[in-house]
């Protein structure tokens, strides 16, 4: 589960890595999280969650984030990708590397992660690293593998 793959990342017993999970509600975040973790996901209900950035978290801290798209709500793209804009113009996550989970791929309403990171105009990104993934929370497809691979990554990368 997740708890291992952040434990296996770790590169000094002091050092703890930051994980941000973003995204509308509905996206999926909860599925997500419960399949990083391998728990049940078979009763899922909606998660109300209020976030803020710490102030003075410490340097030593690698963070990283997560934004999670429903890709099959086509209704709400323009609402995520101004919500996603505001976010990378946050002083606090700039330079922090995101992954961008295209949720729901097992749906066939779903657009392709393709589409949906040209909608967002994701290639104007400079400011740090980021990778868009097609996947699936409900079955875990494309979950597990990018998320060792890119934050694997982004710790040597730091």
């Amino acid at each position: 589960g997740l708890l291992s793959i952040l434990r296996k990342l770790k590169s000094a017993p002091d050092q703890e890595v930051r994980i941000l999970l973003l995204g509308l509600d509905n996206a999926g975040k909860t599925t997500l999280l419960k399949q990083l973790a391998s728990e049940d996901i078979s009763h899922i209900t909606p998660t109300q969650v209020s976030t803020a950035l710490a102030p003075d978290a410490p340097r030593s801290l690698r963070p990283a984030w997560i934004y999670v798209i429903d890709s099959a709500d086509r209704k709400r793209f323009e609402e995520t990708g101004q919500e996603l804009a505001e976010l990378l113009e946050e002083e606090k996550l700039s330079c922090v590397p995101v992954l961008i989970f295209a949720n729901k791929q097992d749906l066939l309403t779903a657009a392709p992660a393709s589409e949906i990171a040209e909608g967002l105009n994701l290639h104007t990104i400079r400011d740090r690293v980021w990778q868009i993934q097609s996947c699936s929370a409900l079955t875990g497809e494309g979950v597990q593998v990018r998320l060792q691979e890119d934050l694997a990554t982004w710790q040597h990368d730091s």
